[in-house]
């Protein structure tokens, strides 16, 4: 496996430049070759759960001189949500897409993006997380505005502007690091802040980061680009940002540079568990009356890694005991899990019944459920799962992190995450109400079920969405375990890449 992990960045940047030559010849090439690519980077994700921890040397050069590509419990979590989120929207895409033109340039962004993801989770240096942020980034620009209409290039702009915001910011951050230490290796780095010390320009470097990755992560009060650019996205673009962009560009990123390089640390943790509940009340807030179906999404996105980034940063409080750390990032990294599975099942019935209907006002919409039974029966199951209604797989996740608050002594944070609980349960109560349920509008009398190519993915979601619930007892297993100890111990992470 080793020898082929530079390929989760090079095959998907070699296709997206391969599919705009072949496609000249032949545009309906373009769907076989995004197939393909996706199909195969999930099933090379899935297979790095089953390999021991590694960093792989590109060019031969030993650390912490040369570039690392690291595989270990997180980074293949992190892999298989990408990729495998990446393939099934590829597969929704190819009928979906057919509303747009110039498919085979979506697929060519699609596939940058994909390499830009990929590279931030496995890159062992803080330099190339940033070419590979941007990378990603830049592609993710191009797909929200690609309707080309006034609504998708706004949204478009405004994510671009506060994007390059975070990303000056974060660029920054590594710059000053550089200078105080010599290093971009994230172990090495680890290594010498250690001996330095959590000093005032160490300090300012970890606010740089909190805001350019809470940016891309859309904690609040960094937020204000997703409310637009989600539904304003073709709707499997909404469910790779939601699902995946934001947690492998922001979560992801502060989790693995908090843990692995910063260390555990309570001024740290009691930002990011307060911007964390912060995100979780007003997300909850600003969906429960959003009248757009993606808006609505899009701001229940915010709450949702709330409770990741709150979860996250009770495990980086040193305080707490080991054991409600391990409770925390267990249910942290379940929910992000989770999250991208009901959070990208939830998407994708957006875009179907929009596909069908012509319209994203979930009070213009009503007894869907009778004419498209599949994409109403995902988007109930979707619905369920976010709400925490057992034994569906949003309920465990939510319970752990709340008992993790409540046993770490934060009894208010604990309070608030279960009264979130409750007012999303009542915000996706409303949208199956006026979505799912109650009279069919006339004019909508004669739709009928959306394609194949968009319902497969519906159902692939929903079953993970019933099987990550049902398979709670022995969840805590296996690559979650393995994801968790990646962050837990520091030590293990800087050993296998340095050397000891």
């Amino acid at each position: 496996m080793q020898t082929i992990y530079p390929l989760f960045t090079a095959l998907p940047l070699a296709a997206s430049f391969f599919n705009l030559l072949v496609t000249k010849i032949n545009k309906k090439a373009a769907d076989y070759i995004a197939l393909l690519v996706t199909a195969a980077l999930a099933v090379m994700a899935v297979l790095t759960i089953f390999e021991a921890p590694f960093a792989y040397q590109v060019g031969g050069f030993p650390p912490p001189w040369g570039i690392l590509l690291v595989s270990d419990g997180l980074s293949s979590l992190m892999l298989v949500i990408i990729n495998v989120i990446g393939f099934l929207s590829i597969i929704y895409s190819t009928k979906y897409m057919t509303m747009y033109t110039a498919k085979p340039k979506y697929y060519s962004l699609f596939l940058l993006m994909l390499a830009g993801m990929n590279g931030v989770v496995i890159t062992g240096d803080l330099f190339n997380v940033f070419v590979f942020l941007e990378v990603a980034s830049l592609a993710s620009y191009a797909l929200v505005g690609f309707g080309c209409e006034h609504e998708e290039l706004e949204a478009s702009f405004k994510y671009l502007i506060l994007g390059e915001v975070a990303s000056t910011a974060i660029l920054f951050g590594i710059a000053f690091l550089y200078s105080m230490t010599g290093t971009l290796n994230m172990p090495d780095l680890a290594r010498q802040i250690e001996v330095i010390g959590i000093n005032k320009a160490v300090a300012f470097v970890i606010a740089l980061f909190i805001m350019g990755f809470g940016l891309k992560a859309s904690m609040v009060p960094f937020h204000a680009w997703l409310p637009d650019a989600h539904p304003s996205a073709p709707a499997p673009i909404s469910a790779m940002l939601s699902g995946v962009v934001i947690k492998a560009l922001g979560v992801y990123a502060i989790a693995r540079i908090m843990f692995d390089v910063i260390g555990p640390n309570a001024m740290v943790s009691s930002i990011l568990m307060f911007l964390g509940v912060l995100s979780m009340v007003i997300g909850v807030f600003l969906a429960i009356g959003q009248p757009d179906f993606k808006r609505m999404l899009a701001y229940s996105s915010i709450s949702q890694v709330g409770y990741v980034t709150a979860a996250f940063g009770l495990g980086l409080n040193p305080n707490v005991g080991s054991a409600v750390s391990t409770m925390a990032l267990f249910g942290g990294l379940y929910h992000l899990l989770n999250h991208a599975a009901f959070k990208s099942l939830l998407f994708l019935c957006s875009g179907a019944f929009e596909f069908r209907t012509g319209t994203r006002n979930r009070y213009e919409m009503g007894g869907l459920i009778r004419k498209m039974p599949v994409t109403g029966i995902a988007c109930s199951i979707g619905a369920l799962s976010i709400s925490g209604v057992p034994p569906f797989n949003g309920f465990w996740s939510k319970l752990i992190i709340i008992v993790a608050l409540i046993k770490g002594g934060f009894l208010v944070y604990g309070v608030v995450a279960t009264f979130v609980a409750f007012m999303t349960l009542a915000t996706f109560i409303k949208l199956q109400k006026s979505v799912l349920f109650g009279q069919l509008p006339v004019r909508f009398a004669g739709i009928k079920e959306a394609p194949f190519a968009m319902t497969l993915p519906l159902v692939i979601l929903a079953i993970l969405c019933i099987g990550l619930g049902l398979a709670y007892p022995f969840i805590d297993q296996g690559v979650l375990q393995a994801a968790r100890d990646a962050l837990l111990d520091k030590l293990s992470y800087m050993g296998y890449i340095l050397g000891g």
